[in-house]
């Protein structure tokens, strides 16, 4: 009899112990899963954030009658609004910054504008903007610092866009003197992305 008084005693303080200890095992699986979710929260509310953010750049830009919005592209990362594309000129861009920075939520804009000539675009100036673009994809082509596979190259009115993704720094500032080294070129905007 005593035996057996002690055998479940024994097996009671076996189970309260297991069950103390898968208590405590949820808690802290919860709490992680709870931690997990908090994060995702946190990204997908950044993300959500930044693509209020870039809509409501988008609408100031349209509702303000001085800025042709439909050449201007907006993007937002970490409230940080990028303006990049042509406007007609350097007021214009610097209007369309100041609409950007007015806007609730922008930490800063980065301006990545271009001033188009005032002049229309003859077929002359297209075939030659072309002309330039050929020959800086195929010197980047030939060059073996640059990828050119990932650099995409722009030409309108002589200014060269540099745009894509490089490796380093080094490449960056090759991939631009290369397009600065070529005839027609007045200028170039390089906005390629170190990763």
């Amino acid at each position: 009899m005593i035996k057996l008084k002690n055998s479940k005693t024994l097996l009671a303080v076996m189970l309260g112990t297991a069950l103390m200890s898968g208590s405590a095992l949820a808690e802290s699986t919860t709490e992680s899963a709870g931690q997990k979710i908090d994060s995702s929260m946190n990204k997908v509310g950044n993300f959500m954030d930044d693509s209020a953010i870039t809509a409501k750049v988008k609408a100031a830009l349209v509702d303000h009658d001085s800025i042709k919005s439909t050449d201007i592209s907006v993007k937002t990362e970490k409230s940080v609004v990028t303006l990049s594309g042509f406007v007609e000129s350097q007021s214009q861009a610097e209007q369309a910054v100041t609409v950007a920075k007015g806007v609730e939520g922008v930490a800063s804009v980065s301006d990545k504008l271009h001033v188009r000539d005032s002049k229309s675009q003859s077929m002359k100036g297209y075939a030659g903007d072309a002309a330039t673009t050929s020959e800086i994809k195929a010197k980047l082509l030939a060059d073996d610092v640059v990828p050119s596979r990932k650099v995409k190259v722009e030409t309108t009115d002589g200014v060269v866009q540099l745009s894509g993704t490089v490796e380093s720094q080094a490449q960056s500032e090759r991939a631009e003197s290369i397009a600065k080294a070529i005839d027609g070129v007045k200028s170039v905007k390089n906005d390629l992305k170190v990763q």
